[in-house]
């Protein structure tokens, strides 16, 4: 086990995984260094950022050829971790614009897509999106310190964590986060929650910047969350649905497709957990989760990844995001201290962006593994 006694937040040390499996300072910052570039100035098969005219920018989900909020929030996160304040404030400056509603039962959301040019394509907004754009705002705030609108980032982040916790109260619109049980939803609307989206070393934060009068809500929501992990990982395998009730079960087939198994959405829980250890290292089940799901596919080649049962049976179906889930496995290392910890940093390592159509997913979870496991992925508060 690492030498870490407490999560970085306390320390302010955040280990190098990289390093600690022997590779060079140089050679790790200029994998970021050279990553960053790829994905937001590289060949045109890489690359995933684009600039939109004097003060916009975008993250296109290259398999679908659209804006979306997860995209969006992950690129800010990105810049605000590589100080790169102006691809930053490109990125917020089209989110502001385009997909911030500011009226209605969705006012101070987000639509969850839009096309290219900013049409949007649906109105209604996907929680994971508006938790990954309050973090990252507060984060400039610290970085960067506050502008005049709309680069006034705490109050921005606030304005967003508001919204989530209290839309509804007035009769219109629904929460993000599940009043009763303090979880958060999968939409605004359903019953039931992604795994996937669990985020407590968020709202550890949140709890020191959101509203003074939601500091408990929000420390009351990173005790849940959690909790309902170990409801929602399997015991043996570590593997998690894509969509869970508030008890951790898979929830029941939806209109748009089966979610009960371990696909896409859920290789996140893995490098959640993982970045949740790394900075407040206060649940001492996620270390042996990491090792389960990290046992799980030790002996599985990456390119036969695929979609499986929570309780380890595979489908025919392939992975659509192999690079994608190596690098939340890879992630899992900051709590893992099995046998398999140092194999999977290594080969993470090893391996290179994803070119192509389905790039997008894959390489920004590649680039928050690069982040976390070279002790860049860091709280500004």
């Amino acid at each position: 086990m690492n030498s870490f006694k407490e999560g970085s937040f306390y320390t302010g040390e955040y280990r190098n995984l990289f390093k600690e499996n022997g590779l060079s300072e140089e050679a790790i910052h200029q994998r970021l260094d050279d990553t960053w570039n790829e994905l937001f100035y590289g060949a045109p098969d890489v690359r995933i950022y684009h600039p939109m005219g004097d003060d916009k920018g975008y993250i296109v989900d290259t398999g679908n050829t659209d804006v979306r909020t997860e995209g969006m929030s992950y690129g800010m996160m990105m810049a605000v971790q590589m100080n790169k304040k102006e691809e930053f404030d490109r990125l917020w400056k089209f989110a502001k614009v385009y997909m911030q509603h500011t009226e209605g039962r969705y006012k101070d959301y987000f639509a969850w897509h839009c096309k290219l040019d900013g049409t949007r394509l649906s109105p209604g907004p996907a929680p994971d999106g508006e938790e990954f754009f309050a973090m990252a705002l507060f984060f400039a705030s610290k970085r960067w310190g506050d502008g005049a609108e709309p680069f006034n980032y705490s109050e921005q982040a606030r304005i967003i964590l508001r919204a989530c916790v209290h839309k509804g109260e007035d009769g219109e619109g629904d929460p993000m986060w599940d009043p009763a049980t303090k979880l958060i939803k999968f939409v605004p609307e359903t019953p039931f929650s992604d795994p996937s989206y669990h985020l407590p070393h968020f709202y550890e934060l949140f709890a020191l910047q959101a509203d003074e009068q939601d500091r408990a809500f929000w420390k009351e929501a990173a005790a849940q969350s959690r909790a309902y992990l170990h409801k929602a990982c399997h015991p043996e395998t570590g593997l998690s649905p894509e969509y869970a009730n508030y008890d951790g079960t898979p929830a029941e087939p939806q209109p748009h497709g089966d979610f009960r198994h371990f696909f896409s959405d859920a290789y996140r829980v893995a490098a959640n957990i993982g970045l949740d250890y790394e900075w407040f290292r206060s649940d001492p089940w996620q270390v042996g989760q990491s090792n389960r799901i990290q046992a799980f596919f030790r002996d599985i080649e990456v390119t036969d990844y695929r979609r499986y049962t929570i309780d380890g049976q595979p489908f025919e179906e392939l992975s659509l995001h192999p690079i994608g889930l190596l690098a939340t496995l890879a992630m899992a290392s900051l709590a893992a201290d099995g046998p398999d910890a140092g194999h999977y940093v290594k080969l993470l390592w090893n391996t290179p962006l994803r070119t192509g159509d389905r790039r997008y997913y894959d390489n920004c979870l590649y680039f928050f593994s690069l982040l976390a496991l070279s002790g860049t992925f860091r709280i500004y508060s």
